[in-house]
């Protein structure tokens, strides 16, 4: 089975600024201030969280739904 990941690096859609995240295991996260220009952002229409959408990694119940898919659960 692959290891969830648990750091995603989010890229704020206003800036472009980057920042390494550790992400929540037990649930979503609906908006994020970007760091820089201080931006509030949310999930994009059909996405689940921030991670989802503006992340390098998805969120780990989508990895974990992911990964059950493959081995065909």
């Amino acid at each position: 089975m692959k290891e969830i990941v648990a750091r995603s690096v989010l890229t704020c859609p206003n800036c472009g600024y980057r920042e390494t995240r550790l992400m929540p295991v037990d649930s979503c996260q609906f908006y994020h201030e970007c760091s820089k220009c201080g931006v509030i952002f949310r999930p994009k229409p059909g996405d689940c969280c921030v991670f989802c959408s503006y992340g390098s990694v998805p969120c780990p119940s989508v990895q974990a739904r992911r990964a059950q898919n493959a081995r065909g659960g």
